[in-house]
């Protein structure tokens, strides 16, 4: 699977997109909705994207492997969990998986620990096309309208991920483990 390319001429350009030394920063005028089998390939494209940005900003250990799996990602879509953000046209520029309730390995956490134990809902799997910006904050504002926790993790050198976060003003909670055993630094932010 490749990587969906668009050339920025190729875009669909509305009164809320700005062009920013060359890179599309969407700002509005997009939609979310969640995926179906039908979009599969569409996210698993993207999932592509997200592992060729990871590459080029140093994150080379975090989806390794074929990770996240066909599998997963079917089944975050069966399960209802699987979302695409999608332009005025119907392009999907990005895709995130929001699961409300316990995450297993959240269950336990080294460091600072959680902000609290009320219910929350997880981001997993975010991944955009090419030249798209300001995809977190979205991701964030829409996934708020369901919780009023959200939990996140990302691999020690996802840097990019790390300040969205920072400047969404998640809090740095510690450090979890996923099933692998492999260490992931975690973020949550309430309401």
């Amino acid at each position: 699977m490749s990587c969906i390319k668009w050339p920025i001429k190729d875009c669909y350009v509305v009164e809320n997109l700005q062009v920013i030394d060359f890179l599309l920063i969407f700002v509005g005028n997009m939609t979310i909705r969640k995926a179906t089998q039908n979009d599969l390939d569409v996210v698993l494209s993207l999932i592509q994207c997200g592992r060729e940005k990871m590459i080029a900003s140093g994150n080379t250990g975090q989806w390794t492997e074929g990770y996240p799996p066909q599998t997963q990602l079917e089944s975050d879509i069966e399960k209802g969990n699987c979302y695409l953000i999608s332009t005025d046209d119907n392009r999907a520029i990005a895709t995130f998986a929001f699961i409300k309730g316990v995450d297993p390995t959240y269950l336990k956490i080294e460091g600072e620990g959680w902000l609290n134990e009320e219910p929350y809902g997880t981001i997993h799997r975010v991944a955009s096309a090419p030249g798209t910006r300001g995809i977190m904050a979205m991701v964030v504002d829409y996934c708020f309208k369901e919780v009023d926790n959200i939990r996140i993790d990302t691999h020690k050198d996802n840097i990019p991920m790390q300040r969205a976060l920072e400047r969404l003003a998640f809090r740095y909670c510690g450090v979890i483990h996923l099933a692998n055993g492999d260490p992931r630094v975690a973020f949550q932010k309430k309401r």
